[in-house]
């Protein structure tokens, strides 16, 4: 049905969009409905061969096609991120550390939250609406004109990264942070042939039907984004795939590969506190790697004054470089404490409940998610959980690891806010599916369990539950995970615009 209803879409857009103008919704639209979504590409190619170095010449070629030369993209001053887990928030902490000495940023991630203009961000704030219709059209229609046949057209991961540089090189950004979205070897972002450095966060199993059974197989794709004379930055990793990283950097060329050191140093020990960075969670070692980055960035822009800073040489195992700018942990942790990243390790306070809001969706993340919890909630309160996955992930393992949480009620409800919106078109075609896997959900937990719609449903039901409540002097805390596109479907409607806060 949903597969009939994009080609319908679609060709009604082929029809008609060149001779308009195209509003936001209708972007949205053409986005959503003519352009293969992330999710449907992973089912696509979940028991096909994926090593296929054609598809970087194919996103090569429309990028070519929107009007841009790879000498242009060349000129962007690049910082690229890859990893299974934390990527997306050492990319943030980058981004916010670099704006805080006064840089112009661009930031590009996936998946968005809310809105699908998350994933472009101009100094720290997604585009506006008007921004984002027009370089969609400008984008949508130079794509579509140039087209060999029907279907000729970008998938909606590659359309929106071609989107982002066009917003980067005419808004002239200092810097841009780019996430990888899948993998990194043929992760369409791996056209970028010259960044500044590279990242690679911590490693584990994931999309194992695209990037290979094994840790060493994993680490090789990643380690794809490594470029000659690019500096490489990793956390400490398994030694199976350290090996890797490190043969991969020679191959690649690498100036260096550096390991961000995990020594308890007692200077960052009293910074990361003040920014509301637990010194002994997963956050720190996201955090050490972003200031890294960002050190690097400044270095290669700001040339070779070295300078003695204490809090850098302790970072990493092997410091060769002379120090060319001075991190101060004051602007740390002002950058750290202003960073907005809402849905990782996220609390949101509410009349009704406190919601403990984390994306995690590997067996890895959702054991720093159960430990995170415990260490952040009260010990009297009630306590709900909301779940849901994504794709084909193992729903039975990760659930074993949220029982030990001891949940007095727990809901299963699809990615799907309640109310059909146009930015929640995607998750809206899948709703079917994703209500089967919920009630499947609710079969393998069993007591106190419930399958519900829609979030706003569980919502209801927790405001009615409380409502009821004798003793109203603990709130309930709610923990929300399994999938990002959960939490985002729960953000729709207890805080659209990303505040960070509710009237829930």
């Amino acid at each position: 049905m949903f597969t009939l209803l994009r080609r319908m879409t679609h060709n009604a857009f082929l029809g008609r969009s060149v001779h308009i103008n195209g509003s936001y919704e209708e972007a949205i639209k053409a986005l959503s409905l003519t352009l293969q979504s992330n999710a449907a590409y992973l089912q696509s190619v979940k028991k096909h061969v994926t090593n296929d170095s054609a598809k970087l010449k194919e996103t090569e070629k429309y990028f070519l096609r929107s009007g841009l030369t790879l000498e242009q993209l060349d000129s962007l001053s690049i910082i690229h991120v890859a990893g299974t887990k934390g990527k997306g928030s050492t990319c943030a902490f980058t981004e916010a550390i670099l704006r805080q000495y006064g840089f112009s940023t661009g930031f590009f991630s996936s998946p968005h939250l809310v809105s699908v203009r998350e994933r472009i961000r101009l100094n720290g704030e997604p585009i506006s609406r008007a921004h984002f219709t027009r370089s969609f059209w400008n984008v949508y229609r130079c794509l579509e004109q140039k087209r060999e046949h029907e279907s000729d057209m970008p998938t909606y991961f590659k359309f929106l990264m071609i989107l982002t540089f066009h917003v980067f090189l005419e808004a002239k950004v200092d810097v841009a942070i780019i996430e990888v979205g899948i993998g990194g070897e043929l992760d369409s972002t791996n056209i970028l042939r010259n960044p500044v450095c590279v990242g690679i966060t911590s490693l584990g199993l994931e999309h194992t039907s695209l990037l290979g059974n094994t840790l060493e197989e994993i680490a090789h794709q990643k380690s794809g984004i490594f470029k000659p004379s690019a500096t490489a930055f990793t956390v400490p990793q398994p030694e199976s795939a350290m090996r890797v990283l490190r043969k991969r950097a020679v191959e690649r060329g690498c100036r260096d590969l550096r390991i961000v050191s995990t020594i308890q140093d007692r200077e960052w020990n009293d910074v990361f506190p003040l920014a509301g960075i637990d010194s002994s969670g997963v956050q720190r070692q996201n955090a050490l790697l972003s200031i890294s980055l960002a050190h690097e960035w400044m270095r290669s822009r700001c040339g070779q004054s070295a300078v003695n800073d204490k809090y850098i040489n302790r970072f990493h195992q092997s410091d060769k470089d002379d120090l060319s700018q001075v991190i101060f942990p004051n602007k740390v942790v002002t950058a750290l404490a202003n960073c907005k990243w809402p849905g990782r390790t996220q609390i949101l306070r509410t009349s009704v409940a406190d919601f403990f809001l984390d994306g995690a969706h590997t067996i890895d993340s959702i054991l720093n998610s159960v430990s995170w919890f415990k260490r952040v909630s009260r010990k009297t309160s009630s306590k709900f959980l909301i779940f849901n996955t994504s794709g084909d992930r193992n729903s039975l393992e990760l659930l074993k690891l949220l029982r030990a949480l001891n949940f007095d009620r727990v809901y299963f409800a699809p990615n799907y806010a309640g109310v059909t919106s146009v930015e929640d078109l995607s998750n809206y075609a899948l709703i079917d599916e994703q209500r089967k896997k919920c009630k499947k959900h609710c079969e393998l937990w069993g007591e106190n369990s419930v399958s519900k719609n829609s979030v706003a449903e569980v919502l209801n039901d927790v405001k009615r539950h409380v409502s009821t409540q004798v003793d109203s002097h603990d709130k309930v805390e709610v923990l929300v995970t399994g999938s990002l596109h959960v939490v985002g479907a729960l953000l729709a409607i207890l805080d659209p615009n990303l505040t960070m806060s509710s009237n829930f």
